[in-house]
């Protein structure tokens, strides 16, 4: 840093001391908070900022005119998150990490009688390893027998069991979801599915598979899961609802605005138009693209257009409406559009409507 500058600095700074000196409340801004709090901790003692007086009271009279009306308290903003004020029940609920997914079969192979004997012989070793309670052994003699017969949908939905008791609830959707694919109409694989589900919290999900499994096939454990699971997934079915009625409404209402403003928009090109302004209907010379009707070059009879909602709707449409914007400057550029069949298809409804040919040549 030059000496110049340094000195310019110091001057500066000398100032800034000056005006603290003699307004001491400057040091109780936010701005200058960092500052305030560097003098303390440099063991400098702060003035406590002024009280500000109070202000006289005015007449009566005075308070009426100056009284001004309080705003309109602001509309509370949704929740970000559409979830965010649900209370839901999440005991039980696990965090599975293991993104792994378990060996599978060859979908395309052909099994024989054999191999369905044969991995139906390890499917009993399997469950004998699992009422022992060696998980480990009944996973492995599982996947050698689901190697055998692919085609098995049992398999799949009894190694999924496996994968629920051992809390690893990605596994198991992925064999349950294998199983349903094989055979929609068992309900163990809905069964373990929902569970695994349930596991994970997510509630809509175990809900519409445990109603599933207990249609194709009651069960009293999967029933007690579906009833673990009702409350929560009737809770967010019943929130989501409410939130879809209000995107509907909300949709509603922004439709009814841009027809209000296209009405608005026509009504003041007609007003324009009867005041011999120029630029006719939306700007268009001659009051419409080719002088419609009959080539007269006369300003048409827009009253009855706002009766027509189609046409309305249309010109609330960006694309619509920046085409027609372009053409009102420069009439010519309607051959720009003459393949666009959103503005084709209106010019050729307001051509019918005042009784004319749409402009630039037969009907698209």
């Amino acid at each position: 840093m030059s000496a110049e500058r340094m000195l310019q600095q110091i001057g500066l700074l000398q100032e800034f001391v000056k005006l603290c000196k003699g307004d001491p409340d400057i040091l109780h801004q936010k701005e200058l908070k960092f500052f305030k709090d560097w003098l303390e901790g440099m063991g400098a003692t702060v003035p406590p900022p002024t009280e500000p007086e109070e202000t006289p009271k005015q007449p009566k009279e005075e308070e009426k005119q100056e009284t001004k009306p309080e705003p309109a308290p602001a509309p509370e903003p949704e929740p970000e998150s559409e979830e965010s004020d649900l209370e839901l029940d999440n005991t039980g609920v696990i965090e599975d990490k293991d993104t792994e997914l378990p060996e599978d079969g060859d979908d395309s192979k052909e099994v024989t009688e054999e191999e369905m004997d044969s991995a139906n012989e390890m499917r009993g070793q399997a469950m004998a390893a699992f009422s022992e309670g060696n998980f480990d052994e009944a996973l492995k003699l599982f996947t050698e027998a689901i190697k055998i017969n692919p085609q098995s949908a049992l398999l799949y939905a009894k190694r999924a069991s496996i994968f629920v008791k051992q809390k690893k609830p990605n596994k198991a959707i992925h064999d349950c979801t294998k199983a349903i694919q094989l055979n929609p109409d068992s309900a163990q694989p809905y069964k373990w599915r929902g569970r695994a589900y349930q596991l994970l919290g997510k509630w809509e999900e175990a809900y519409h598979d445990l109603t599933m499994a207990t249609k194709l096939d009651f069960d009293d454990l999967a029933n007690e899961w579906l009833h673990e699971v009702t409350p929560n997934a009737k809770k967010i079915m019943e929130h989501n609802r409410k939130y879809e009625r209000k995107r509907e409404e909300k949709e509603i209402k922004a439709r009814k605005e841009r027809m209000r403003k296209a009405k608005e928009e026509y009504e003041r090109a007609k007003a324009s138009a009867s005041t011999g302004g120029a630029g006719g209907f939306g700007g268009f010379p001659g009051g419409f693209p080719g002088g419609m009707p009959g080539g007269t070059g006369g300003m048409p009879d827009l009253s009855n257009i706002m009766n027509d909602p189609e046409i309305v709707q249309a010109f609330s449409d960006p694309e619509v409406a920046a085409a027609f914007q372009d053409i009102s400057q420069n009439p010519q550029n309607m051959m720009k559009y003459q393949n666009n069949p959103k503005v084709q298809s209106l010019i050729n409804k307001m051509a019918a409507k005042f009784g004319g040919k749409p402009p630039g040549g037969p009907t698209m």
